[in-house]
C-alpha cells in the first residue's frame, strides 16, 4: 500500500463527516473563463477534496485566475489516486498530492517535479498513548497503527527521539480508525491516527495525544508539475502561484466567503470548514520562500523528502537511491 491510499483514507474520514459518502462525481470540470478569446491554452489543475487545498477552490471561484491572465481548468477527483493517475498520464499539468504521492509518481516519470508547498499538516494526525511520558516509553509496548507510508513516517519520527526502532515495540496492523478504536478499549498502549478521531479517542482510551504534527514537516501537500512545462509556460505558472496566494491569504486571514467556498466545495458546514482548516498550516508563497524551500529553516520540505524517501525506501514502495534535491524546482517561487 502507497501514500496515496493515506490521502484517500485520511481525507475521505474528513469529508465523509459532511455527509459526502457518494456524493462527488469522478471527474467534474469547471473552467474559470473562456479561452475561446485568449492565446493562452488553459492550465488543466487536478484537485481533490481536502481543506488545504482552500487556496485553489478560492482562486477559481472568485477568477482570481483570470484577474492574473491565466485560464484554468480544474479536473476535481473523487480521490488522490485519481488524480495521481490523471497527472501520470499527462491529463492534469498540474497536480495537488501529498509529498509522498509526488514522490512515488517522480519514481514513475523523472521528469515530475514539486514546484509549491500547499501545507503541512499542523495537529491533525498525532499518536495517542497511556502513561507515555517520553518516547522512549514506547518500549515494548503495544502501537496499532496503518502499514502506510504517511503512519510510519509519524511514528518512526517519535521513536527516533527515544532512540527507538519499529523492532522495540509491537506493532498491530489497523485502519487509522480501528487504531483508534482499539486505543479508547485499552486493547493497545498506543496508536497513531488522526482527526477525527485522534482527540477524542485519546479522551476516552484514559490517555492522551502524545504526539502530532503540529509545528512539523511530517506531513506536506505539494504542487508538482513536469519539467517541460517550468520550461514552456513559467509565465503561466508563475500567473497560477500568484492567484492561489491571494486564495490563500483569504482563507488564512478567516474571510467568510473563503471558507464558504471552501465548505460548499469540500461539501462540509462553514464551521467543519473552519475546524479542518485549522488543522493544517496552509502556504502562501512568502511562507513557500521563508519556510517551504528555505534550506536554513529546519522545517524545509526538503527534511521532509528526505524522511519520506528513508521510510518508503524501507516499506519497498520507493526505491533507494532517489534524491531529495532531484526532486523540486523552487524556480517559479523565487521568480515571484
Amino acid at each position: 500500500m502507497g501514500s496515496h491510499v493515506y490521502s484517500l483514507n485520511r481525507r475521505r474520514a474528513l469529508w465523509l463527516m459532511g455527509g459526502l459518502a457518494g456524493g462527488w462525481a469522478l471527474h467534474g470540470c469547471t473552467q474559470s473563463s473562456s479561452t475561446s478569446s485568449s492565446p493562452t491554452e488553459p492550465l488543466i489543475s487536478g484537485v481533490n477534496p481536502w481543506p488545504g487545498y482552500s487556496g485553489h477552490y478560492v482562486a477559481l471561484a472568485k477568477d482570481l485566475f483570470k484577474a492574473e491572465g491565466i485560464p484554468v481548468q480544474e479536473v476535481f477527483f473523487q480521490s488522490a489516486s485519481e488524480s495521481i493517475t490523471s497527472f501520470l498520464a499527462g491529463k492534469v499539468d498540474v497536480a495537488w498530492l501529498t509529498s509522498g504521492d509526488a514522490i512515488q509518481a517522480a519514481e514513475k516519470d523523472p521528469t515530475i517535479r514539486m514546484i509549491y508547498v500547499v501545507d503541512y499538516s499542523n495537529g491533525s494526525d498525532g499518536i495517542m498513548g497511556r502513561e507515555i511520558k517520553s518516547p522512549a516509553d514506547l518500549k515494548g509496548k503495544t502501537i496499532a497503527r496503518e502499514n502506510i507510508l504517511f503512519e510510519n513516517v509519524l511514528l518512526r519520527a517519535y521513536l527516533a527521539q527515544g532512540g527507538l526502532t519499529e523492532a522495540d515495540v509491537v506493532l498491530k496492523d489497523m485502519t487509522a480508525g480501528d487504531a483508534a478504536a482499539a486505543f479508547a478499549a485499552k486493547r493497545v498502549d498506543a496508536a497513531v491516527s488522526y482527526e477525527p478521531w485522534l482527540t477524542k479517542s485519546a479522551k476516552e482510551g484514559g490517555g492522551e495525544v502524545i504526539f502530532s504534527t503540529k509545528d512539523t514537516n511530517l506531513i506536506a501537500d505539494v504542487i508538482a508539475t513536469r519539467q517541460s512545462i517550468i520550461e514552456t509556460r513559467k509565465a503561466d505558472l508563475q500567473a497560477y502561484l500568484r492567484a492561489v496566494d491571494q486564495g490563500v491569504k483569504l482563507v488564512n486571514a478567516g474571510d467568510a466567503e473563503a471558507i464558504k467556498i471552501t465548505a460548499d466545495k469540500m461539501g462540509v458546514s462553514e464551521a467543519e470548514a473552519k475546524e479542518q482548516i485549522a488543522g493544517v498550516k496552509i502556504f502562501d508563497i512568502a511562507m513557500n520562500k521563508d519556510l517551504g524551500f528555505n534550506l536554513s529553516d529546519p522545517n524545509n520540505i526538503l527534511k521532509n523528502f528526505d524522511l519520506t524517501l528513508k521510510t518508503g525506501a524501507e516499506m519497498k514502495v520507493i526505491s533507494d537511491g532517489m534524491k531529495p534535491e532531484d526532486l523540486y524546482d523552487d524556480s517559479i517561487v523565487k521568480s515571484l
